[in-house]
């Protein structure tokens, strides 16, 4: 029987709340030609939709999609990649699960933030271009039906309210990321299956969700 674990990116598999405070703030300052510091952004702006932030500023109009790029890649310059995600990322595919990535981020801007080791060990990413963007959770059901796997074989891991929704919807098993955007109280109120507040033995208890053969430390513990 094949499994999966899906991941969301921002906040789960990547430290990039500065680039993104970094990226409003960038582009506020370009479009409203005027300073506009991460300082000034609300003080719920990392998980605040872009519209409504740079409404916020007193940006009103479509968002320029060019100069949003452009802000995007240099501010990602400062995101980094978890420091448990290598290790995580290789136990799983050990144990031969299926890996992949579920994110609002279009593909040009998720190599922007991933680093080649990294993407070597993602099976398959879906974007927001692919299918109808999260908490619907066409872009779970996309990435499990290209993997081949079915829902009650696979989970997905979030750090927002957005992740959770798509993920039970999905019929897959809900995991929030605790060290992420929303934080554990919120993630528990979204409905998530188990939340976890920290990466601590991440790879062991996603092992044992998904029901993989080979024994792991966690379920020895257990």
């Amino acid at each position: 029987m094949k499994r999966a674990v899906l991941f969301d990116l921002d906040g789960v598999l990547v430290d990039s709340r500065a680039a993104q405070l970094t990226t409003l703030a960038g582009y506020a300052t370009s479009a409203l030609d005027r300073r506009i510091t991460v300082a000034d952004l609300p003080s719920d702006a990392a998980t605040t939709p872009r519209e409504q932030v740079l409404a916020y500023l007193g940006l009103r109009g479509a968002i320029n999609e060019e100069g949003w790029d452009a802000a995007t890649a240099t501010a990602s310059l400062h995101a980094e990649v978890f420091p448990f995600v290598i290790d995580t990322l290789a136990a799983l595919r050990a144990a031969s699960i299926a890996t992949g990535i579920v994110t609002l981020r279009s593909h040009r801007r998720v190599n922007w933030l991933l680093p080649p080791d990294v993407l070597a060990l993602i099976d398959i990413v879906v974007c927001y271009e692919d299918a109808t963007p999260k908490p619907a959770p066409d872009g779970v059901l996309l990435a499990l039906g290209q993997l081949g796997v079915a829902p009650n074989s696979a989970a997905f891991v979030g750090d927002m309210d957005v992740d959770i929704h798509a993920a039970r919807a999905a019929g897959v098993t809900a995991v929030g990321a605790g060290w992420g955007f929303a934080g554990p109280e919120a993630l528990t109120a979204a409905g998530a299956d188990l939340v976890l507040p920290h990466t601590t033995e991440l790879a062991d208890v996603l092992l044992l969700l998904v029901g993989a053969e080979q024994s792991s430390e966690f379920a020895k513990r257990s």
